[in-house]
């Protein structure tokens, strides 16, 4: 460690002396010779990252904000930005920035070979990561940018947002002929910041780092997370909104993806919304619309601007259709591992179909198709069962952007023809993969899939676990007898005490009483409240909590041991008409049980594993960071290794941050329901 604190301070202090001022602008043509020597000359020169080859076609292709001069027009200064896709800026420095983890497949993309055998050059590359992946020092041919966009959150057109902690570094050419955009998150104030710092911290950064990667590692398109560094700077937060704020630690993630271009950045056109009044900062600018337009088709889709090169609306309505298609599509991979957004908007919709924004995610634990993993979430928009809905409004207010590029009423077509039957296909598909059937795909699979679902819902199961112990289902000579099958899946179900949790009630008996009685003296401000919603969610849960309170664990087990006999012969049954036919029954066992090994993870990033890693990290440890980023990486059973019986909770001690030696395949402790993610 003191050999990597004197890298840290040697490069610096190379830093303090070399770079330029925060008001400094980047040249414009960063790959050029005479850009590549004035930029050598302004920062310290990396040893490790002095290979990645910069070519900021974004920057070209699309109109640049020139910050306004004087004092009031600094790069960061939150303002208007009209007529502009992107406005330059600067990060700001972090005072001691250190390296939290690096993710090494991430960084693969960008032709940065493996970590050195040496400690004292791998303390090097760390100190050299920590410094440029901070923003306290430029690699040579980076423009940082901030984006326009706008979006419609939670329903409502907010006019303009923009890259408020998020800024464009540049795109990196690799030697294999691929292009990467480089973003650092968190890394200092820009002209989308509004009131705000343009700062992440630890615990948000934690959990976008790890979440990039293991939606990649799952096999779902997302933006991926390169490295996560953290510093002595602090910013205060109040986590939960309830008047306790604290200091927390600066930090930021480098991110990389083809682009972070979003729904979001064809709003900056709209004119004033009919119910906020808001408009987009770019209103009657059609031409941008144009630019962008050919920007993204020629870029991220060349196989559309081919096919229609001569014919704008005819690619305009192309292009439309495939973003259609990937966002069904990925939606239905969501849906398939558990995994909730949380903030839907239609700022966090990549344009290429990439999962993007984490924020308040989470991967269900306890089915319910009502979850809502976002606590700032009070009415459930985003809940998990919501999502495609949800996916399929933000591609209809898409349209209305791309309008009158593309006519709406074609777009509308589109997107009525598209989304449904892809988002249908996808997502049976995958659940047949899920459940092993491998021969036949038959008309009743849907159904299938549904009474699965609803036994889920109806014993509390908890998802990941029931899906990766369906793979041990007795249709094989190797696998577990039905009795011990029926007692683990048994087990992965809520017990009666994490069930009155579920569903204790939320309101004081009191504060229900009196909205019942407004409900029936005044109707009318009753539902100008707007709590009906609310009122009925909470009867449900006193009448639930009410039925478990008389009821035995003894009482729970046999039914929720009877709702899963039921199910199990269906599947038994459905399991043989799949082999019906085959010659070699050996072969479709390996078969099904393989196909189920790659569809059914074994991990994901529940809230309380990447809770211990915050904890651990908040305490100067960033050992449980790394580890559960490599347990991440292989998310699913191994071929030769033995299938794992997931414990029915996780051992005593796990509930803390040293959570060394424990299992994270297991069903998760009693605490992890109580923790809040806004």
């Amino acid at each position: 460690m003191a050999a990597f604190g004197a890298a840290v301070r040697a490069l610096l202090a190379a830093a303090r002396a070399r770079s330029p001022p925060l008001g400094h602008r980047p040249p414009r043509a960063p790959c050029s010779a005479s850009a590549a020597a004035r930029g050598a000359a302004m920062e310290p020169a990396p040893r490790w990252l002095a290979g990645l080859r910069f070519d900021n076609r974004a920057l070209r292709a699309l109109p640049v904000e020139t910050p306004p001069p004087g004092p009031e027009g600094a790069p960061s200064s939150p303002r208007p930005v009209p007529g502009a896709c992107f406005s330059r800026v600067r990060p700001a420095p972090l005072r001691q920035p250190r390296l939290v983890a690096l993710s090494e497949p991430a960084l693969a993309l960008l032709g940065l070979g493996a970590p050195p055998a040496d400690a004292a050059a791998r303390e090097a590359r760390e100190a050299e990561a920590a410094l440029f992946f901070s923003g306290n020092a430029l690699l040579p041919g980076a423009e940082p940018a901030a984006h326009c966009y706008c979006g419609h959150q939670f329903g409502q057109f907010a006019g303009q947002l923009g890259d408020g902690a998020a800024m464009y570094l540049g795109e990196v050419c690799t030697a294999a002929g691929e292009r990467w955009e480089l973003q650092l998150k968190g890394a200092g104030p820009t002209p989308f910041s509004r009131q705000a710092d343009g700062r992440k911290v630890l615990r948000s950064s934690i959990r976008e780092f790890l979440c990039s990667e293991a939606m990649f590692h799952l096999g779902i398109p997302t933006t991926r997370a390169g490295a996560c560094v953290t510093s002595q700077s602090t910013v205060v937060r109040d986590v939960f909104y309830d008047g306790n704020p604290k200091y927390e630690k600066c930090t930021v993630v480098l991110r990389i993806a083809s682009t972070f271009l979003r729904f979001g950045s064809f709003e900056i056109f709209k004119s004033a919304d009919e119910h906020t009044g808001r408009e987009g900062p770019s209103v009657g600018r059609n031409d941008i619309r144009v630019q962008m337009l050919d920007y993204v088709i020629s870029t991220f889709y060349p196989e559309i601007q081919a096919a229609h090169a001569e014919d704008r609306v005819q690619r305009n309505a192309a292009f439309f259709r495939e973003v259609t298609r990937r966002t069904a599509r990925m939606v239905a991979e969501w849906q398939c591992v558990g995994f909730c957004h949380g903030v839907l908007n239609t700022d966090n919709m990549s344009i290429v179909g990439l999962t993007i924004d984490y924020g308040p995610f989470g991967f269900l634990d306890r089915y319910d198709p009502d979850h809502v993993c976002n606590a700032s979430d009070n009415a459930g928009r985003y809940a998990y069962s919501k999502q495609p809905e949800v996916c399929k409004w933000n591609l209809q207010k898409l349209v209305e952007a791309l309008e009158p590029e593309l006519p709406r009423e074609r777009g509308e077509a589109i997107l009525a023809e598209e989304f449904d039957p892809e988002f249908r296909q996808h997502y049976l598909q995958k659940m047949r993969r899920k459940l092993g059937l491998v021969h036949a795909e038959l008309d009743e699979d849907g159904a299938l899939v549904a009474k699965l679902l609803e036994t889920m819902h109806l014993t509390g199961a908890d998802f990941t676990n029931t899906f990766y112990l369906l793979s041990s289902f007795p249709v094989g000579p190797e696998s577990l007898g039905l009795p011990e099958f029926l007692a683990a899946l048994t087990a992965q179900c809520a017990s009666l005490e994490e069930l009155k949790l579920a569903f204790r009630p939320q309101m004081d008996p009191r504060q229900l009483s009196m909205m019942l009685m407004l409900a029936q003296s005044n109707p009318q401000l009753f539902a100008l409240i707007g709590t009906r919603a609310n009122v009925t969610k909470e009867l449900e849960r006193v009448e639930q909590h009410s039925r478990l309170e008389q009821l035995s664990p003894a009482e729970l087990l046999s039914k929720n041991r009877g709702h899963w006999a039921d199910w199990l012969q269906e599947y038994r049954t459905r399991l043989e008409k799949d082999r019906e036919g085959v010659s070699d029954k050996d072969a479709w066992q390996a078969e099904h049980t393989r196909v189920m090994h790659a569809n059914n993870p074994k991990y994901v990033l529940r809230n309380y594993i990447a809770q211990n890693a915050i904890e651990a990290a908040e305490n100067g440890d960033f050992s449980e960071v790394r580890r559960v980023l490599k347990l991440l990486e292989t998310p699913y059973h191994r071929d030769g290794e033995a299938t794992e019986v997931p414990e029915a909770t996780e051992p005593e001690g796990a509930g803390g941050a040293d959570s060394g030696g424990h299992s994270y395949s297991s069903k998760p402790p009693l605490w992890a329901a109580e923790l809040c993610v806004t």
